[in-house]
């Protein structure tokens, strides 16, 4: 008996498949035609909350109940993480004690689809009598919320993907989508660059690629440098003791004239056979490929594998080697 009705279940797995294929295309599709709607009706109040969200002198406090709490979450991550102060405040917690988290300055983004959450509407008042300007954020621009607002930003939508039509969907996509739109159009208007990103995401990968090369380099006496006119017994030296298979060639002003590799060593020990007699101007290749100090440790890498060199100097405003960096140190840290 078992055996029939496994093989019973194989036979119907393929038409099972295709039908939950079938509804993954639709459920996509309803969301898809859910944010097209959302763009077409999307109008000038839109700017208007971001003019408000930028005025902000405070935090941005975003607040929401349910599926809709849910995303409020995300919104409010989004924008922390884009520049822009934020934190999320769950609704019915705000209402017995979490409130205090609103001071004088804060602006609110309130979320409800219907417009209508009590707990949602509840906070309005309290954000009135300290002065916060209002966001809202629902698919009912003449509920409640909305014509408390300031600025209503309307996601409605003309269906929800669930069959029943009860649960958020379509109505949540637009709605996370919206805070996104927001906090996108916030990081433009702040200017907002990628080390402004990467201060902000110290952590993980992202943080290690946006890392400065100044907190990876070697710098000081760590630098191996030598005069232009130094024997090479000198760069021999110094490339030894500081293993980093390279030295610096610096004028009498420190400033970065040509590097000495061990590339550099083979292949001028080929040609001229005895280097102890040379000086490193002899030598060094002109005009190395440098960075300046302040660069992304991945423009480094960039810069490294484009070229396919092991060593990089960084050099300060003035054009002096300020610090070297090898791709092990990269390695060590992570960033490649």
């Amino acid at each position: 008996m078992s055996k029939g009705h496994g093989s019973e279940g194989a036979d119907a797995a393929p038409g099972r498949s295709a039908e939950a294929l079938a509804t993954a295309r639709r459920v996509l599709a309803v969301e898809a035609a859910a944010l097209a709607g959302l763009a077409e009706h999307l109008g000038d109040e839109f700017g208007e909350a971001v003019g408000l969200l930028a005025a902000a002198e405070g935090k941005v406090v975003v607040t929401g109940l349910g599926k809709s709490g849910l995303i409020c979450r995300k919104v409010a991550s989004t924008l922390a993480s884009t520049g822009t102060p934020a934190l999320f405040l769950h609704a019915a917690e705000g209402l017995h004690g979490d409130i205090g988290m609103l001071t004088r300055g804060d602006i609110l983004i309130a979320v409800s689809y219907s417009g209508t959450t009590t707990e949602v509407v509840a906070l309005l008042a309290p954000a009135r009598r300290l002065g916060l300007p209002i966001v809202a954020i629902t698919g009912a621009k003449d509920s409640p919320l909305g014509t408390a607002a300031d600025v209503c930003l309307d996601v409605r939508v003309a269906e929800e993907a669930c069959p029943l039509g009860l649960a958020p969907t379509a109505s949540t996509t637009a709605t996370l989508a919206l805070g996104d739109a927001l906090a996108i159009a916030l990081l433009e208007r702040r200017g907002f660059a990628a080390d402004d990103f990467g201060t902000l995401h110290p952590g993980g990968a992202l943080g290690r690629r946006l890392r400065k090369i100044d907190e990876l380099m070697h710098q000081g006496a760590e630098i191996p440098r030598v005069g232009v006119d130094a024997p090479m017994t000198d760069a021999f030296r110094e490339m030894s003791s500081k293993r980093l298979g390279v030295t610096a060639v610096v004028d009498e002003e420190d400033m970065l004239v040509g590097i000495i590799t061990d590339g550099d060593l083979r292949r001028a020990a080929e040609a001229q056979g005895d280097l102890r007699a040379l000086a490193a101007r002899e030598v060094m290749t002109s005009q190395p490929k440098t960075i300046r100090a302040g660069a992304a440790a991945e423009h480094a890498v960039a810069v490294m594998e484009e070229l396919a060199i092991t060593v990089l100097f960084i050099l300060d405003d003035a054009g002096r080697p300020c610090g070297v960096v090898h791709m092990h140190d990269l390695l060590r840290a992570g960033v490649v």
